[in-house]
């Protein structure tokens, strides 16, 4: 493990965020450095050291063997609403680019009414022919989940697919019998002990991948195949370093049916690379060699705070141990 990390060059960041997101405004984590080039270990906090194993695994996968040959050099992205009010969401999407929205709802209870009013912007920005996808992030119960996806669906001129309307495995399935929309997976199989028990039963139309939480792109890959889903790579709210992780894991699936959600840049203030991986006109090309930190932009972002500094780098100790 030491071979391929470098702990002693690894650079804590803080990058602050245009607009709150799962709940945070700060975006934090750990910049690492090894044979091949720099990964990224980005973990949320409320992830217990084992879980947060994947994210290292993933950031040595890429510093230490690389990824397997992309099959393609540009891929579609979706655009990215958080939970704000319906001026900004349309503006969001007006100026994205993008023919695909991805609109975060339930961010609170009774958050129904701002919901509706949000993605009704959204389908006003998008125009007829632009795909409104909605993320639930797991809080609603089954009974909910049909009732809110029925006014969405209607408020949206149709749903593309539902993310995570509940929490459970059964739970998303007892939902998939009852509504018209189709449901996808996300953390019922990045969170899971078995990222296959979605497919196997039946609890999903779509699976979202994030190759970060599922220990790099060749597992991620094992895990596609083996669902045999239609699959969306998404972001875990990563840099470029880390985003290029999901970039790659995107360029070497077969044609993909939907736009993936690897916009999620626009979300921060800043990057640590001075040619961030922005999309353009709904596209994100696929770079010839990953990513590299610029010096300038690392002291930039370089965490303020000694103490969180600590925190982090105790953490990639106590992780990379886990590996060994």
């Amino acid at each position: 493990m030491d071979e391929l990390v470098e702990v002693g060059s690894a650079v804590v960041y803080a990058i602050p965020l245009r607009t709150r997101f799962r709940g945070i405004t700060v975006r934090e984590g750990v910049l690492i450095r090894g044979p091949l080039g720099w990964g990224e270990f980005c973990p949320f906090p409320e992830y217990d050291d084992r879980e947060a194993a994947q994210w290292l695994a993933t950031a040595v996968e890429q510093v230490g063997v690389g990824w397997p040959g992309a099959i393609r050099d540009r891929i579609a992205v979706n655009c990215i609403v958080p939970a704000v009010d319906p001026e900004r969401a349309h503006a969001i999407v007006a100026g994205s680019g993008c023919w695909t929205a991805k609109v975060k709802v339930a961010d609170h209870p009774g958050s129904l009414a701002e919901d509706l009013a949000r993605v009704e912007a959204v389908r006003d920005a998008l125009g007829p022919g632009g795909a409104v996808r909605i993320d639930a992030n797991g809080v609603w119960d089954v009974d909910i989940a049909v009732d809110h996806i029925g006014r969405i669906d209607r408020a949206a001129g149709g749903l593309e697919y539902v993310e995570q309307p509940c929490r459970s495995i059964e739970e998303l399935a007892a939902v998939r019998r009852k509504v018209d929309v189709r449901i996808a997976a996300d953390e019922s199989i990045r969170r899971a002990e078995d990222p296959l028990r979605v497919a196997v039963a039946g609890a999903a139309d779509i699976a979202i991948l994030k190759c970060t939480p599922l220990g790099g792109v060749r597992r991620a890959l094992e895990v596609a195949a083996a669902a045999g889903l239609p699959c969306v790579v998404s972001s875990a709210l990563e840099t470029s370093v880390g985003l290029s992780a999901q970039l790659a894991l995107a360029a070497c699936l077969p044609e993909p049916s939907f736009a993936c959600g690897l916009g999620t840049l626009r979300l921060f203030e800043g990057d640590v690379t001075a040619t961030p991986l922005l999309p353009v006109d709904g596209f994100l090309d696929v770079p010839a060699t990953p990513p590299v930190p610029d010096p300038n932009l690392l002291d930039r972002y370089r965490h303020p705070d000694p103490e969180r500094t600590r925190w982090w780098l105790d953490r990639l100790t106590r992780v990379a141990r886990l590996l060994e």
